[in-house]
Order: structure tokens, then C-alpha cells, then sequence
């Protein structure tokens, strides 16, 4: 007779097996991240203003400038802009920042961390064959430079597009959401004030339940918390 204390128990898939052993252990640890930037989140967001460094009509006075030096060409656009930024905020921009995907709100683009704290982050995004999606509602003001290209956007009850063009700065106040599309070519130097752990669970649920592309996961959770924790180390919150 078949010795059945070898057999697999019934009613036991493989693919059962491979989820405990990979995906759902992703999952896990996603939920576990987006319950930590919930909590801290609650906390930036009682002191939003906290240590602030960075200034919304700086950061739009330096887009002008790339786009004025380099009207037609991207990559030196983003090149000026991330000397401009290191040389006015030397202590706070990223040494060696990352080009890496973004998925959020049904919207990709790609994106590179120049800054990531607590209450701020600073960051260059966007994409050369267009997207559309959901801007997200936060504990944070976003100030969106167009850099190149066209974003579009409506809120609620708007029945005309708002229309944004290089050297533009479309202001997302705190606790606002709109429909966004770059139609085409657009890029952005990107500027949040607030909770940005609160901003996370946004950032990263498409990633974690859509795309699962846990490689992006994991380097933008990487990224995010040594500049986060890296910042703190020097009284940034």
C-alpha cells in the first residue's frame, strides 16, 4: 500500500505553496510599510511645516531656467536642475539619485529622488509616451514644474481642462485630488510639503497589487527610507 505520510495533504494547489513562500511574504511586508507611513504620516502630519526647507517659487524659478537654457533638450534640462538644487540646498539632495518606475493613481512614469524626508520631497518625474491617472489626495502640498511637454488636469465640476506648459507650476493644495494626463512627452520637477509617509501607501499600492514589480518596490522603499533616516541624522524631520 502507498505510504501516505508522503503524500501532499489534499486540497493543497502548488500555487498555494509558491504564494507562501513569495508573493504573499511581498504583500506582508507591503501592508507592514503602509501601516508604518500611516502612523508616522499621522504624526508629520500635525507638524507639516516642520524644518522646511525647500521654497515652491525656488523650485519653480529653477524650471524656468532649465527651460529657458535648454528649450528643446531634456537630459540637460534635468542635469540644471539637479546642479541648481545642489548647489542651493548642498546638505539635502541625494548624492547619487536613481532613475527608477512609478506606478500610482493608474498613472506610470519614471522618476528620480533628489530629496525624501519627512515633511518634504523633491523629485524629477515623468515620461516620453504619455499616462494618465489619479493625482492622489494628501496630507501635502504638491507643486508640479513642467520641465517639458503638457500636463492636463480637471477636478471635480470642471468642465474645461486646465492646461499646463513648460515653466508652469500646477499647485495641488493639501487634501485636493484632480484627474491629471501628460499626453505625450512630459516631464516635471516635482516639489511635496507635508506627511510624505502619509503619501506612500499611494505611491506604492499598484506596485504592490497590479504591476508587482517588487523590484521597483523594493529599491523605491530603500531609497525613500535611507534618505528619510539619513536626513533625521542631521535634525531634518
Amino acid at each position: 500500500s502507498p505510504d501516505l505520510s508522503s503524500m501532499p495533504p489534499k486540497n493543497v494547489h502548488p500555487k498555494d505553496t509558491a504564494c507562501a513562500a513569495g508573493g504573499c511574504c511581498w504583500r506582508s511586508v507591503g501592508f507592514a510599510v503602509v501601516a508604518i507611513a500611516v502612523l508616522i504620516g499621522a504624526f508629520v502630519a500635525l507638524h507639516k511645516n516642520a524644518t522646511v526647507v525647500f521654497d515652491p517659487a525656488v523650485m519653480q524659478e529653477i524650471g524656468r531656467a532649465s527651460v529657458e537654457a535648454f528649450p528643446d533638450n531634456v537630459s540637460k534640462q534635468i542635469d540644471f536642475v539637479v546642479a541648481q538644487l545642489r548647489e542651493r540646498y548642498p546638505a539635502h539632495i541625494i548624492g547619487e539619485p536613481e532613475w527608477m518606475f512609478n506606478n500610482a493613481g493608474g498613472a506610470m512614469g519614471s522618476m528620480l529622488i533628489l530629496h525624501c524626508s519627512f515633511s518634504e520631497y523633491v523629485i524629477i518625474f515623468g515620461t516620453p509616451v504619455g499616462t494618465e491617472g489619479h493625482t492622489g489626495r494628501f496630507f501635502a502640498d504638491d507643486y508640479f514644474t513642467i520641465l517639458a511637454g503638457e500636463q492636463w488636469a480637471f477636478a471635480p465640476g470642471e468642465l474645461e481642462r486646465e492646461v499646463y506648459k513648460p515653466g508652469d507650476q500646477h499647485h495641488l493644495p493639501w487634501g485636493t485630488a484632480k484627474q491629471y494626463r501628460m499626453p505625450d512627452t512630459c516631464w516635471a520637477l516635482e516639489y511635496a510639503r507635508g506627511s510624505i509617509p502619509s503619501m506612500l501607501p499611494f505611491g506604492l499600492w499598484d506596485t504592490l497589487f497590479s504591476t508587482l514589480d517588487f523590484a521597483t518596490f523594493a529599491q523605491t522603499v530603500r531609497v525613500s527610507a535611507i534618505g528619510m533616516f539619513q536626513q533625521l541624522s542631521i535634525g531634518k524631520i
